[in-house]
Formats: structure tokens, sequence, C-alpha cells
């Protein structure tokens, strides 16, 4: 969840997604090279014209504005779910076929992160606690996008799917559940989904960064969620995402940038989301030679466009950190994203403060503590922005 480096040359895509709260908390753009009007439709003939499974997009967002602020000043809220999330119990399986080198885990004062069979040093674990935190991060989207695993406008009738970074499984397992004539394939870096899964679902090691082994027009759509951290040529991934989508079929990317935000001045200089959370992700794009900073950065777009990609279109979000907002789903949003943070704000920050400040660096669970305590304060009026792009794969001639 994060940004930096080159956040000096935001695009103004990304400009207008932090705009002060006079603006909706989402909107959705059409990028002009892609087709007229409705641009998350696709052309005559192809095989997405069939009715779709989604026909209707998420409504526009109402304005981020915050309720009544409590009248106690303190005033926090009840942490009662550290750690204590009903999703994702049984997330930690592996197969008996997966290789005992895989399994071999990196272990950083007690939390394990993938192997290191894999070139990509990606910053969180892969062990139960942040787990729990991938699932309620998949509620808090699909809350977000009124109960749609996706935006992108597939026939009902697809056949072959891909999740990249699958993590729990636990969008992929929806999915085929939604879908029970499709295949569905997720892939992550390391084995840690569920063993009891749909029939028509399965889950492949994987590392998203290095060379796809599927064939050309392969898939007819590929979903990819929360790379941000994990990528360092979005334009070769999205590349490689072209070449095995099949003519007309559909690519996705979700990404998010974290730096806790407010449009109310809430967000202080001084505060541990400041000094803590947003420092860390920003400094550490330059240490991992990865983006923490991908709306700002606008790659998803620069990719997708120089893949080849028809009717894109971009839908811009602001989520809020906590239940402050006015509008309720908007409130039942921020609610799950304080989950997933109280939940495990270790496993985000931990191995970037290694990397960024030395593993023996003091002050860390000073500053845990503190950002724990920010997350519970509803008079902090905290955002963070996320951006659905897909499009379409060129008919062939």
């Amino acid at each position: 969840m994060a940004d930096q480096p080159s956040t000096s040359a935001a695009t103004p895509a990304a400009a207008t997604a932090a705009t002060p709260a006079a603006t909706p908390a989402a909107a959705s753009t059409a990028v002009p090279a892609a087709a007229p009007a409705a641009a998350a439709a696709p052309s005559a003939g192809s095989p997405s014209t069939q009715q779709p499974a989604q026909p209707t997009q998420p409504t526009e967002q109402p304005a981020l504005v915050a309720a009544p602020d409590p009248e106690n000043e303190d005033e926090e809220e009840e942490d009662g779910a550290d750690a204590d999330s009903a999703l994702g119990e049984d997330a930690a399986s592996s197969t008996n076929s997966i290789t005992a080198s895989i399994m071999e885990y990196r272990t950083i004062q007690g939390r394990t992160y993938h192997s290191e069979k894999h070139n990509s040093k990606y910053f969180t674990p892969n062990d139960e606690q942040q787990l729990q935190s991938v699932d309620i991060t998949h509620h808090y989207l699909t809350v977000l996008c009124e109960d749609k695993l996706f935006l992108a406008p597939i026939s009902d009738d697809v056949q072959k799917v891909l999740d990249i970074g699958t993590g729990s499984g636990i969008w992929a397992i929806d999915f085929a559940d939604q879908y029970p004539n499709a295949e569905v394939i997720g892939t992550d870096l390391s084995p840690t989904q569920p063993l009891w899964v749909p029939p028509n679902v399965k889950f492949e090691l994987d590392d998203c960064t290095q060379p796809w082994t599927w064939a050309e027009d392969t898939f007819d759509f590929v979903h990819m969620r929360y790379l941000f951290g994990a990528v360092s040529d979005w334009t070769e991934l999205l590349a490689q995402a072209y070449r095995v989508t099949t003519p007309g079929g559909w690519v996705q990317s979700c990404e998010a940038d974290v730096d806790i935000l407010s449009d109310d001045g809430t967000v202080l200089p001084d505060s541990a989301y400041n000094r803590f959370w947003n420092m860390l992700y920003r400094e550490a794009s330059k240490k991992l030679g990865v983006s923490f900073q991908v709306l700002s950065e606008d790659l998803q777009r620069k990719a997708f466009e120089e893949a080849g990609f028809q009717d894109i279109t971009i839908r811009e979000y602001k989520f809020p950190v906590g239940g402050w907002p006015q509008d309720r789903r908007l409130a039942e949003v921020g609610q799950y994203v304080q989950l997933t943070m109280l939940n495990d704000v270790e496993g985000y920050t931990l191995f970037l403060w290694g990397q960024v400040m030395g593993e023996d660096a003091p002050g860390y669970q000073e500053y845990l503590a503190y950002m724990r305590r920010e997350l519970r304060n509803r008079k902090i009026h905290g955002y963070m922005r996320a951006r659905y792009v897909y499009g379409r794969k060129r008919e062939t001639a």
C-alpha cells in the first residue's frame, strides 16, 4: 500500500485524486486514445459484446465528508479486532508437491517472508497474521466497488482467468464461486492459499516480475491487485499481460498510493502517519528500486497504453482510514481499512523499517504504538488513494 520517489512528477490524473474534498471520492475517466463515449463498452464483434457479467458500474461516490467529531477530544474507537479477523482461517496451507527450498522462508524478528528462491524482496510477510489482513483488504475493496469483484466488462462465458499476486487466494476463490464454468489460476510467491477450494480454481507458484510461461492468447481476463512495492518495470508487466490475454479479452489493475492524507489538515506534519508510515513508504522506493508511487507516477495508464490496450478506463477512489466519514458505506470501508492496519501494522512496516532506518534502529515499537493510537482517533480524517485501470486487447485482423 504505498508511494514515492518520483512524486515531483505527479501526473494530472494523480493530482486530481488528491484535491480537496469538494471533488467526489471516486471519479471515472476514459483515456483519450481509447474508444469514445462509453470507454468500458467492447467493440462490435468481440467476445466481450455478450451480456456483461456486471452490467452496471459503481456509482460516483459522495465526497469524503467527516461525521461530527466525538465530544471527548481524546476519544478513540474501541480496538476489538487486533489480529482477530474471522476471515482466512485456513490460509497458510501448502501442497505436498512444494519443494523444500520454496518452504525455506526468510524470518525477520519472528515474521516469515517468502523464500530466497525468488529474486524480489517483497515487503510484507506471508504468515497467518498478514494473510488475515489480505482477506480484510479484499473485503474493503469489494465494499468500495459496491460489492463487485471487478470493474472490467467481461462476458458471462469467461473461460480462463488469471489472478496475479493472489495472496491468500480469496479473490480467485470468490471469482471461481461466482463463475463455476471458468478455470481460475492464482499465482503468488508463496504457497499460502487454502487446500479446500472450488474445483475450478488452482494456485501456482510464480514471480510475475520474471518472464511469464503461459502461451500467447491464453486468458480471457487477467486480474492484478496491489502489486505496489513488488514491480520495478510496469511496462514489461503489462506487456506480458497483453501477450497472454485472448483477443478481445480484458486486463484489470488495482493499485494504491498509501500515503495517509487529509483534506482538512487533521493529518499533522508531526503525526505518526507522516513521520513513520508515509516516511517509510516514500523512502523505501529509493532503497528497494520498486515503486510505492504507482498512482503519483501514473504507471498503470502508461503501461496499458504502451502495451497496446484499447478501451482503457480509469476509476479513481479515496478510501478513508477509520470510520469517520458521514457516508455510511464509506464509513464501513474505513472501518475495514482501520481493521486491516490494526491487525498487522507491524507486517506492513517491519521490513521497510529495517531497509530504511536499519534493523537495529531504535524507536520502532514506539512508532507502532503512536500509529495504533492515531488509527483509533476518529478526529483524524485520513484517507489513501486507489486507482482501477482496465483495458481490452485488440481483436485480431
